[in-house]
C-alpha cells in the first residue's frame, strides 16, 4: 500500500530545503520512510493524514502549539470573527491593547509588552531590547532559543572546522564569524559556569537568557542566584517560557519559583496554534524598544492577538495547567510501571505537561529503541515519540488505552533488546538525533 505521506515527504525534500519549515518535523527523527508527514484534518487530539488514517496524537501536539487540543472551537470562533471583521487595516487592531493589559494582569511585576508571531523573532526582539538598554553586546545563555544569528553564534569555534561541536545539531553556516564570543552558553543548575562567563566577560554582558525550567528543576536556589548575579553586573535576566510557559501555571512558570526576570517571553501556546509571540518586561527595560528599530507589517495582523485572548481566557476558565500536569504524571507513571514490568531501563525528565521518556542505553542502542517504539506504537493508531506535549483533549480514559499500548510495544522492545536483534524489527532506518540542549 503507497503512503501517500512518505510521497510527498521525499517530493518536498527535493523543492523544499529541508523538507519543511521546522527541524523538529522532519520526518527522519521520527520514523524515516514510514512517519505519515502530512496531515489532512486535526481535532481535539485526533488527526487523520492525507491517507485518511487515523491517529491519536501522543507526541508534540503541534509542536507544543496546542494545549487546549487541536482546532478548539472557542479559539477558531474568536479567529473567525477576527478574519470576518478584517485582519488586516491601515489602522492598529484594539486587541493588541487589549491582550497587552490581559498579560500585564497575569505578570504584574511587568509593565509594557511588544508581540510578535513566533518564539524565535521573539527572542530576538528581546535580545535586542537588553543589547538596547545596557549598552553592552554579550548575551549569556542557558538552552534553546531559536534559530537566529545571535543564538547560533555560540556554535562558531576559533577554527572554522570546529564549528558546530558546542551545541551539537545546530550548524551555525551563514552565520558571520564577527558574531564569534557574543553568545556564551551555560549549563542548567550549574551557577560555576554562569559566575565564569561573568568574571571573563566583565562589564561586557548585556543579558542573561534561559529557561526557568524545562527537563529538570533547579536546585540549590539556583534562579534565585541567577537573579543576583544578574542584579549585580547590570544585565537584563530573560526568561524565554515559549515552552514552560501557560503549563505549570496561567502565565510563566518563574511563578512557581517566586523569581521574576526582567523580561519573559511567550509564544507557542499563548495562541493554541495561531501564530503570536509576546515579548514582556519592565518599562525601565522594554521602553528603549522605541529608540531601536524593531517592526514589522503582519506583527500587527489580528488574528494572533484574538486567538491569544481567546486561549487566555479558556486556560483561566477551565484552569488548564492543573489537566495538563495530571495528565503529564499520568502518562509518567504508566512509562514507569510498564517499563519495570518489562525490565526496561528508563529515565523520566521534564516538567509533567513535558514529560520525557529516555532509554538509559548506549546511544545507538538508544536511538533504535527510539525508533522502534514510534514505529510500533504507529501501527497501534498512535502518532507517539519519547516526549509528549499534554493538552486538555487528553482524557483519562485516552491515557490508559495508550498505556495498554505501550506495555505491548514495551515487551516488543524489551524482547529484541533480550534477543540482539533490535535492527531487524525495523522496517526502515533508525531515526536521527536533534540538536542539544543545556537545559
Amino acid at each position: 500500500m503507497v503512503n501517500s505521506g512518505v510521497v510527498l515527504w521525499n517530493k518536498a525534500k527535493q523543492i523544499i530545503p529541508g523538507g519543511t519549515q521546522l527541524l523538529s518535523k522532519r520526518c527522519d527523527q521520527f520514523l524515516p520512510n514510514y512517519w505519515p508527514a502530512y496531515y489532512k484534518k486535526a481535532k481535539g487530539v485526533e488527526v487523520w493524514d492525507i491517507d485518511n488514517n487515523h491517529y491519536i496524537d501522543m507526541s508534540t501536539m503541534g509542536i507544543g502549539a496546542c494545549t487546549l487540543g487541536y482546532a478548539d472551537d472557542d479559539v477558531n470562533k474568536a479567529v473567525v470573527d477576527a478574519v470576518n471583521n478584517g485582519s488586516m487595516c491601515t489602522l492598529n487592531c484594539y486587541e493588541e491593547v487589549e491582550l497587552a493589559e490581559l498579560l500585564l494582569k497575569i505578570e504584574p511585576w511587568a509593565e509594557m509588552v511588544r508581540y510578535a508571531r513566533t518564539g524565535g523573532e521573539a527572542v530576538s526582539i528581546a535580545i535586542r531590547i537588553a543589547r538596547a538598554a545596557t549598552g553592552k553586546d554579550k548575551i549569556a545563555f542557558c538552552g534553546y532559543h531559536g534559530w537566529h544569528d545571535w543564538y547560533l553564534s555560540a556554535n562558531l569555534a576559533d577554527d572554522k572546522n570546529l564549528d558546530g561541536h558546542l551545541l551539537p545539531g545546530l550548524n551555525p553556516l551563514g552565520v558571520p564569524r564577527g558574531l564569534k564570543g557574543t553568545a556564551i552558553p551555560f549549563t542548567y543548575n550549574h551557577i560555576e559556569e554562569l559566575k565564569e562567563i561573568i568574571d571573563k566577560n566583565r562589564g561586557e554582558i548585556a543579558a542573561i537568557i534561559m529557561e526557568p525550567v524545562r527537563n529538570y528543576s533547579p536546585k540549590n536556589s539556583f534562579l534565585r542566584k541567577v537573579r543576583k548575579i544578574a542584579n549585580d553586573v547590570g544585565a537584563v535576566l530573560i526568561f524565554d517560557e515559549i515552552s514552560s510557559g501557560w503549563r505549570m501555571c496561567i502565565g510563566g512558570a518563574h511563578k512557581l519559583y517566586k523569581i521574576n526576570p526582567d523580561i519573559i517571553v511567550f509564544g507557542k501556546a499563548l495562541g493554541n496554534g495561531y501564530p503570536i509571540a509576546a515579548i514582556i518586561g519592565k518599562r525601565e527595560v522594554m521602553d528603549i524598544a522605541q529608540e531601536t528599530f524593531i517592526s514589522s507589517t503582519f506583527w500587527t495582523e489580528r488574528v494572533g492577538f484574538a486567538a491569544a485572548i481567546a486561549t487566555i481566557n479558556k486556560m483561566i476558565e477551565i484552569n488548564n495547567p492543573a489537566h495538563l500536569i495530571h495528565i503529564g504524571k499520568m502518562i509518567s507513571k504508566g512509562w514507569e510501571e510498564c517499563a519495570k514490568a518489562h525490565n526496561l531501563n528508563i529515565n523520566i525528565i521534564g516538567i509533567p505537561p513535558l514529560t520525557t521518556c529516555i532509554f538509559n542505553y548506549d546511544k545507538n542502542i538508544a536511538m533504535q529503541l527510539q525508533t522502534l517504539f514510534t514505529q510500533e506504537m504507529l501501527s497501534r493508531g498512535y502518532l507517539a515519540w519519547t516526549h509528549v506535549y499534554t493538552s486538555y483533549k487528553h482524557t483519562d480514559e485516552i491515557v490508559n488505552k495508550y498505556i495498554e499500548s505501550v506495555d505491548e510495544v514495551f515487551k516488543i522492545i524489551s524482547k529484541g533488546l533480550e534477543m540482539g536483534n533490535l535492527k531487524n524489527l525495523l522496517k526502515g532506518p533508525v531515526a536521527s538525533k536533534g540538536f542539544k540542549r543545556l537545559t
